[in-house]
């Protein structure tokens, strides 16, 4: 399995922190990562006053630059309010300059603020996405292109640079919607999981559905990732109470946003039961539960969120060191 770390780069304590110094702490955990081993560093974006990235392919590109081994992806591209064509260039110059460890998770969006920014409709929502995905598909396939949508202007025979020196990696994000796995699937590219809240049983059925689908397209088997909240420390407890103030604030102010009830500590605690959605404890716990969803799953990729909402940043990078150091080996070893 690979093991990786993702982050959408919070401003931590709500927009407090200087840009500037957010993205130099970004980069330390990417080469954090790098030096230590793991197998993926994902980048998302957002386009609000909390969060420090917009353009994940550029901090992608800085970070090529700073590390050797590490896959670098985004987490994801909203690529239903982006440019196929200028997102597969930005990526395809991630992959050169990175020696062929560029990937993109091409998503929807789980906020919608890009959309009225670059000057789309809500309305076309599920549309934009399918449309974007099969020309983003295309550049991938063909240096010349020729293509028209309802979206986009039409493309006559056009070549697109530059090119990677080899296929590059598309993954599609998956939050709730089952259309979205049976597309993937049907497409021939990998999924991405996001398992936020709810017991991991729950979300078999995309899996399922994923899996299915690639069958009866004749893309035989698919990898999977899950991509879940995580966070690691030497003791239960401490990750546990270190962990949830900034977990708890950041979901509740999402929660305002969208009309969810306010998480509680009692709440926060049964999400770390082996059944629960959160993957926090110490090493031993974390890999317990990898474990446990991998036999949920069979899944080939588990990406943490541990940068969350005001987490200092020796814990964040402590937090990758354990990772790293202690869960990653153990995980590998129990599924050779």
């Amino acid at each position: 399995m690979e093991l990786g770390v993702y982050t959408f780069a919070e401003l931590r304590g709500g927009g407090t922190v200087d840009p500037g110094d957010r993205l130099r702490d970004l980069m330390e955990e990417i080469e954090l990562a790098d030096e230590l081993g793991l197998d993926v560093f994902g980048v998302g974006e957002h386009h609000r006053p909390d969060f420090a990235v917009s353009a994940p392919a550029v901090v992608l590109a800085a970070a090529a630059m700073r590390t050797t081994r590490i896959k670098l992806t985004s987490a994801v591209t909203v690529l239903s309010s982006d440019d196929p064509v200028r997102v597969f260039q930005e990526f395809a110059t991630v992959d050169l300059l990175s020696g062929g460890r560029a990937e993109i998770m091409a998503g929807r969006g789980s906020f919608i603020e890009s959309f009225p920014l670059f000057g789309y409709d809500l309305d076309d929502y599920d549309e934009l996405f399918a449309e974007k995905l099969e020309l983003l598909l295309k550049l991938r396939e063909s240096e010349r292109v020729t293509w028209s949508g309802r979206h986009r202007a039409p493309i006559d025979d056009l070549g697109v640079y530059p090119r990677p020196n080899r296929e590059l990696p598309i993954w599609v994000a998956v939050g709730g919607n089952p259309d979205s796995a049976a597309r993937a699937g049907t497409l021939g590219l990998p999924m991405a999981l996001a398992i936020i809240g709810g017991q991991p049983e729950r979300f078999k059925p995309f899996a399922d559905l994923h899996r299915k689908a690639a069958e009866l397209a004749g893309h035989g088997a698919l990898p999977l990732s899950i991509n879940s909240h995580a966070y690691v420390a030497d003791t239960s407890e401490q990750a546990a109470e270190e962990f949830y103030p900034s977990y708890a604030a950041m979901m509740n102010a999402i929660g305002v946003e969208r009309g969810w009830s306010p998480i509680q500590r009692q709440d926060f605690d049964a999400m770390r039961t082996p059944r629960g959605a959160l993957v926090v404890g110490s090493p031993e716990e974390v890999v317990e539960k990898i474990l446990f969803q991998h036999e949920i799953f069979g899944h080939q990729r588990f990406l943490a969120q541990m940068s969350v909402g005001t987490m200092p940043r020796d814990k964040v990078l402590r937090s990758i060191e354990l990772f790293a150091t202690e869960v990653a080996p153990a995980v590998r070893a129990a599924l050779v």
